[in-house]
């Protein structure tokens, strides 16, 4: 086959064309220069930021018959040999198919050997996370103190499953998401050389889709180009990644800003109807909107939007809609985002999402107004109460006032809004038996726990991760969840979290689910519940006492 993919084909081959990295392209550039190169790297980042392409340059670099230089000549023998896989002095290891012991030993036993055509022998390790503890170990003192001719380069996308052993024996460099300018300007220099007509709207929309990804939005372009006949449009790029047109976006926005939740939920149905993913058209709605909100708070900002291309229906959409509103709108979609994770049925949580936005328009704003000027005339009018029954008890101090009865007022009884009901006496009696060094320890074995969770059942700790441990007990242990949705889906797995807890703590701890926010009220109520002394002090104020005697526990209110 002929035919070579466009990321294969422009992954970069000097230093000057790894595209978003400068901070660790100039670094390697200059520690080359002065000939002050590590003997072990560790490249960590995202996928797609040219981690592994920048390891295969470095490589070239050291090893360039004109060294040393900034970049490789890319013409010489050692850098042509390189470049193809023929020098055998660079080796470029999978890490996820060589994870065990042997295969690290027979590294190990291979680095004492001197390189045979090039000086540096350069071992490139990729997705490095995936070798097991024991085969870490035994790459320990090999990577503490390798032969002078021997530099290992170690790339992963997961950092923090890398022993902290490893790492301090590595120079570490972090590759950032590439900025989906950068992304644009190297497509746009990609298919010119190309002979490709690409809309700039459509390499904006690439980029968008790419998330960071330089080898992603080449990819995507790849794919683009192949569906439209090398001359795309921004409809050709949406097709491939399933987003949403900005037309469709600006009159789903405009419907439920104006109540029209019937145009609204067609058009979201016609839209699945076509085959559009439901997590994406969330994700574009909510970048379109974010856009739409910096776009009205300062118009300067258009340079700096992602999703929407600045027209007429924008700008006049711009003017209509609220900022509260809009920000009302993301947090709503932002929630229902989240939701989606849990659910088979993510088109009924944008139903839902819709029709709960189209309800909050200015009437919410209007009827906060409206409560709060009731609030404020009822306040007035017993401001002016209180002042006549002091004038009245001025002129007649000999008469003893009337006893007033108060109104009574009904409590309201607090509805949940989901089917999980919190068990507030148990948690009380936990935090009565709460101690701070069960907690510690707790917290000291989180990291721990989660991990060992993952591998034993990823459903599990999908609905854990997010959480945290709030208070313990000899016996039990409070958990703040993010949503309560996550504390009923926990029940669903709590025997299995339990007893994996337990392995980690040699102890078993009933755990108690608690939303986060619920929490944080639980616990102020407790904490203030702890200090009796403040009524105390108020209560022995003369001032108090006096008010007291004069009109009765029934019209006083104290302030401070």
């Amino acid at each position: 086959m002929s035919y070579q993919a466009l990321y294969r084909v422009w992954r970069p081959r000097t230093f000057e064309d790894v595209v978003g990295q400068t901070h660790i392209t100039r670094t390697l550039q200059n520690a080359i220069i002065q000939e002050k190169f590590s003997h072990a790297y560790l490249f960590t980042g995202p996928r797609g930021t040219g981690k592994t392409s920048a390891a295969k340059i470095f490589a070239k670099t050291i090893n360039c018959e004109h060294a040393p230089v900034k970049e490789p000549c890319n013409e010489c023998a050692a850098c042509r040999g390189i470049q193809d896989g023929s020098i055998s002095d660079v080796i470029e290891i999978d890490a996820a198919s060589n994870t065990s012991v042997d295969d690290i030993r027979e590294i190990r036993d291979n680095v004492k050997y001197a390189s045979s055509v090039v000086p540096y022998k350069v071992y490139i390790i990729d997705e490095v996370h995936m070798i097991s503890v024991n085969a870490f170990n035994a790459l320990l003192k090999t990577l503490e103190e390798p032969p002078k001719h021997v530099v290992f380069i170690l790339a992963t996308t997961e950092p923090h499953k890398i022993p902290l052993t490893i790492i301090s024996r590595c120079q570490r460099f972090d590759f950032k998401p590439i900025t989906n300018q950068s992304i644009v300007d190297r497509m746009q220099k990609i298919v010119d050389a190309e002979g490709v007509v690409v809309k700039k709207e459509a390499l904006d929309a690439v980029a968008l889709a790419a998330e960071g990804g330089m080898r992603d939005a080449l990819s995507i372009l790849d794919q683009a180009i192949s569906y439209s006949e090398n001359h795309v449009e921004l409809d050709d790029v949406l097709a491939v990644t399933g987003g949403v047109s900005q037309k469709i976006l600006t009159d789903i926005v405009s419907a439920m800003y104006k109540k029209d939740v019937q145009s609204a939920l067609n058009m979201l149905d016609q839209l699945i109807q076509n085959g559009k993913d439901p997590a994406r058209f969330v994700y574009d709605i909510i970048y379109f909107l974010r856009d739409l909100l910096l776009y009205r708070s300062a118009p300067s900002l258009e340079g700096i939007l992602e999703r929407a291309i600045v027209d007429e229906h924008f700008q006049q959409l711009a003017t209509e809609v609220p900022e509260k509103w809009i920000q009302t709108a993301i947090m709503e979609l932002n929630q229902c985002q989240q939701e989606m994770k849990w659910s088979n049925n993510p088109k009924v949580f944008i139903e839902i999402a819709i029709i709960t936005i189209s309800n909050r328009s200015e009437q919410s704003s209007g009827e906060t107004d409206s409560a709060s000027s009731e609030a404020v005339m009822q306040l007035t009018q017993k401001l002016a109460y209180l002042e006549k029954e002091i004038t009245n008890l001025k002129q007649s101090p000999q008469q003893a006032a009337a006893p007033v009865q108060p109104e009574k007022r009904r409590t309201q009884p607090v509805k949940s809004k989901n089917s999980y009901k919190i068990p507030y006496e148990r948690i009380r009696m936990v935090l009565g038996e709460a101690q701070k060094p069960a907690l510690k320890e707790v917290q000291s074995e989180w990291a721990n726990f989660l991990s060992k969770l993952k591998q034993t059942s990823a459903p599990a700790h999908a609905t854990i991760q997010d959480s945290k441990p709030a208070a313990a007990s000899d016996s039990a242990l409070v958990v703040a969840f993010k949503y309560e949705i996550h504390c009923s889906l926990f029940l669903d797995n709590r025997e299995l979290v339990e007893s994996v807890l337990t392995s980690v703590l040699n102890k078993h701890l009933t755990i108690i689910p608690i939303p986060n926010h619920d929490w944080i009220e639980l616990r102020n109520e407790y904490v203030k519940n702890q200090e009796p002394t403040t009524n105390k002090e108020v209560s022995e104020d003369p001032v108090v006492e006096e008010a007291r005697k004069l009109f009765g526990d029934d019209l006083l209110e104290i302030h401070d």
